[in-house]
């Protein structure tokens, strides 16, 4: 469709009469009845949620319910509030779907305060209540609304769902409505998360576009914060929008937090607060949410509390920080596309020049219209043709003698007289032409032609008025829409790990439990709420786990000793010892096998894992004899005596051995009977018997 047609009064075409069935290819998976019935009416929902309820239109911004709530309330406008139950009985004239759909669009486009004002309770967008009922609330159309999306001689209307009422096929929007309002929306295989924008922005961006400047918009929320959209992308990427959380004098282990991301309300916020403290991942004793028409949550911290670590620790757990995701989806031509923010606002100022043009048309047309009918009028006193009818009987003769009175002044009309005219010239009252003034006719007519002559300028000019008009619209409105969302150049990264890494203590205790939440017993290591942890046993069995509050491992801690009393190699006995998981972390482990009295080694990384699984890091049976962190040096080991044994000691350098995988054999390190193994030169060995370096066999 041109553009310049778009808000002509022209009926809709007749919708097309679908082919037959019979007469369409069908796949073969579609065969049959059913099939076909399927298949027909999921592509006339699909297509029904795509272009009359999910998306917004390119054209005017508007979703169908919203612009049929709006229609419904320009026609019953008075300048008063009226009640938002009757503003819904009027939109079901229009909108084939229940009042509680409506009222909740209207109770959504009164919070975005650009269209509708409402009076009562319309909820809070920062608590997330809920509005009172619509027979207890009242609504009407914004000033701006009334201004700048109405113009009936230049839109097209078609018949409502019923066929009792005309609506609205668009609405000449001349405002950016839909990065103004910002959309969400889910269709079929369709979804639209346009976010909304500052009002003065757009239009001054608009105004860049006509005057062919370079422009950038950015996102503007409601609920305020503070904006990083490096990554927006004009509309195709995301932006991540952060809690105000400030320090007040005089309020000491105290921080404010006095704003909340978009989408975010204060319970929610409050809630995932209260999550992190339970994990005790923040030093916050208790919160109390005062907000009411400003968001107001006072947290109340431990003594002694870092606050720039806190606040750092909020927006990396908490939702005081959100990502919020951009895309643009919208019906343009009736046919749903994705745009950028640009093209969306470059289609705007399209349109807006052409809802101008067609107005300014309009008005040219009735300019000509008043300037002909004012020329007859005074035709018709002027030369006293109204004389030549006070004697004719009948309507034909009356005709017939006007018509002949103005025939000398066809130059003068431009055109012939019609049966309109001569209505009109019938109905002149005998006061207005017993009290025509003529000057006041000429001021009039010059008054019209000024008129006309300033219309033909602008549309020579149309980009030049846009400009003037969009200036003069926001010097009328700009100050009550300013940018509440602070813009930032980028956020700090948080590293989240390192605010964690030491926040949990890992204990054991004597009656063999191990936690973070262990009242007394020896500390074993820090770690972070965000790390997984190995748990190993001597005979081979290990897990990966969260930090736990509380765990019976039913052995004793062995960290970075000999894992057993050398003396007694075949007993199982039940060291444990853990660490922090770290998947390609080399580890090396010694092991003893008792099936043929091999002892391996074999250096490893853990790999991937599944929580709380259990796994088997050497045969069923084996001993750990030996298990450390990294690559040593060398390993110290004393052989048990035998009877003619020359050999009673040996180094071995555990490089030799290749890393493999945990699930791996290892490799054999010596048949003999080991009694002391160690990573560091012992006191049990002996110098005097010379270094003996052992072999490994692969």
């Amino acid at each position: 469709m041109d553009e310049d047609d778009l808000f002509n009064d022209i009926p809709a075409p007749a919708p097309q009469p679908p082919a037959p069935i019979a007469h369409r290819p069908i796949p073969v998976t579609q065969r049959g009845p059913f099939g076909r019935l399927m298949n027909e009416n999921f592509l006339q929902f699909a297509s029904y949620s795509i272009c009359d309820r999910a998306l917004p239109t390119a054209e005017d911004g508007l979703k169908p319910v919203q612009r049929r709530i709006l229609h419904a309330m320009w026609e019953k406008d008075d300048g008063r509030f009226s009640k938002v139950a009757g503003v819904v009985g009027n939109a079901m004239h229009y909108h084939p779907h229940g009042d509680a759909a409506i009222k909740d669009a209207i109770v959504t486009l009164a919070n975005k305060r650009y269209l509708i004002q409402g009076q009562g309770n319309f909820g809070n967008i920062f608590t997330g209540d809920d509005a009172a009922a619509g027979r207890y609330i009242e609504c009407r159309l914004t000033k701006l609304a009334k201004e700048q999306l109405f113009s009936p001689k230049v839109t097209a209307f078609v018949p409502s769902y019923d066929g009792r009422n005309q609506e609205p096929v668009l609405l000449p929007s001349k405002l950016p409505l839909c990065l103004m309002l910002g959309v969400d929306g889910i269709a079929v295989g369709l979804s639209t998360s346009i976010l909304p924008h500052n009002f003065n922005e757009l239009l001054e961006a608009e105004i860049a576009i006509l005057q062919k400047k370079p422009f950038r918009v950015l996102p503007d929320f409601l609920t305020g914060g503070v904006m990083d959209a490096s990554e927006y992308d004009d509309g195709r990427g995301s932006v991540r929008v952060r809690a105000r959380i400030e320090e007040r004098k005089g309020e000491k282990n105290k921080l404010f937090i006095t704003s909340v991301p978009w989408g975010v309300t204060t319970g929610r916020l409050a809630e995932s607060i209260e999550k992190v403290i339970k994990s005790k991942r923040l030093p916050i004793r208790h919160i109390d949410d005062f907000t009411a028409e400003q968001v107001e949550i006072e947290l109340t911290l431990v003594p002694g509390t870092d606050t720039e670590k806190l606040r750092k620790a909020l927006y990396a757990f908490t939702e005081c920080e959100r990502k919020i995701s951009s895309r643009i989806v919208v019906l343009n031509n009736n046919r749903p596309c994705e745009m950028t923010v640009s093209e969306l606002l470059e289609r705007d100022v399209e349109l807006l020049q052409a809802i101008l043009k067609a107005e300014f048309e309009v008005r040219l047309r009735e300019i000509d219209d008043l300037l002909i009918r004012k020329t007859l009028e005074a035709l018709f006193i002027e030369k006293r043709i109204y004389k030549r009818i006070e004697e004719v009987k009948t309507a034909e003769a009356v005709s017939a003698e006007i018509r002949a009175g103005f025939a000398p002044y066809h130059a003068i009309v431009g055109r012939d007289l019609t049966d309109d005219d001569i209505e009109m010239l019938l109905k002149i009252p005998i006061r207005r032409i017993s009290l025509y003034d003529i000057n006041r006719h000429n001021e009039e007519m010059n008054a019209l032609r000024t008129e006309a002559g300033e219309i033909r300028e602008n549309l020579a000019h149309l980009g030049r008025y846009a400009v003037k008009y969009l200036k003069g619209v926001l010097r009328e409105y700009g100050k009550d829409y300013p940018r509440l969302t602070e813009i930032t150049d980028g956020f700090q990264e948080i590293d989240e790990r390192a605010l964690t890494a030491t926040e949990l203590t890992l204990k054991y205790t004597d009656d063999h439990y191990v936690g973070h939440d262990v009242k007394q017993g020896q500390a074993l290591f820090p770690c972070s709420s965000l790390d997984k942890l190995f748990f190993l046993w001597s005979d081979g069995r290990y897990k990966f786990i969260p930090p736990p509050d509380k765990l019976l491992v039913d052995a004793v801690w062995g960290a970075d000793t000999d894992w057993l009393d050398a003396l007694r190699p075949r007993a199982p006995i039940r060291y444990f010892t853990a660490g922090i998981y770290q998947r390609d972390e080399v580890f090396t482990c010694v092991y003893y096998e008792p099936t043929y009295g091999f002892t391996y080694i074999k250096r490893f990384t853990w790999g991937g894992m599944i929580l709380n699984k259990e796994y088997n890091l050497i045969p069923e049976g084996a001993t750990v004899l030996l298990f450390c962190k990294g690559t040593p040096e060398a390993i110290y080991v004393k052989f048990k005596p035998l009877k003619l044994q020359r050999i009673t000691q040996q180094i071995f350098d555990p490089e030799e051995a290749r890393v493999v995988s945990a699930s791996a054999k290892g490799i054999q390190m010596t048949p003999k009977q080991i009694e002391r193994i160690s990573l560091r030169k012992p006191q049990w060995w002996n110098d005097a018997e010379g270094l003996t370096k052992g072999a490994l066999f692969p």
